[in-house]
This record gives C-alpha cells, sequence and structure tokens, in this order.
C-alpha cells in the first residue's frame, strides 16, 4: 500500500505547531542533532535552541506544551492553550478596527 502522503505528513509538517513538536521529538527522542533537525524543519539553530530551552523549562515546571493533551479527570482529552497578549485584558485601542 502507497501511504506516501501519509508519510509526507509526518516529514514535512506545515502546521506550525506540529513542525515544533516533530523538531523537538527528533532532538529529545531521535537524539539528532540540532543543526540536522533545524535545516530539516526550516528554523536557524539559534531557535531551535531556544526552542528546546523553553521546552525543558516548561516541562520542569510541568506545564503541557501548547501541541500536546492533558487528559482530565475522566479520562476525556481536554486541549490545554497558552495565553496571548490578545487574551488579556488590555484596554482596546480607539483607532483599532470592529
Amino acid at each position: 500500500m502507497e501511504d506516501r502522503s501519509c508519510s509526507q505528513y509526518f516529514l514535512a509538517p506545515q502546521q506550525t505547531s506540529h513542525r515544533r513538536y516533530e523538531a523537538l521529538r527528533a532532538v529529545f527522542v531521535a537524539g539528532e542533532p540540532l543543526a540536522v533537525v533545524a535545516q530539516r524543519f526550516g528554523y536557524k539553530v539559534s531557535a531551535l535552541k531556544s526552542m528546546v530551552c523553553r521546552f525543558r523549562a516548561e516541562r520542569r515546571q510541568g506545564v503541557t506544551p501548547p501541541f500536546s493533551f492533558r487528559t482530565v479527570a475522566g479520562g476525556i482529552p481536554g486541549r490545554v492553550r497558552a495565553m496571548t497578549d490578545t487574551d488579556r485584558n488590555y484596554p482596546r485601542s480607539r483607532t483599532a478596527g470592529p
């Protein structure tokens, strides 16, 4: 059975969160060098290093990364969402559109 399009989904992810997941997985699970992973997934080495450091820090604090699912009571997966600037209660600009 030819599953080229399915394998490409994992080898060349298009969505940002999926690409980040696959890059971090390559570093932490497969143990691939940062330079190789950065090139394959289109990151600068410095950006990937930063991602790796943030991921480690979040895991030490028990934070679930935005591309992961946490199981809540009853075994139902619940999406954990990272807070962005737009989620905070900043005053709205008078010149902002509707």
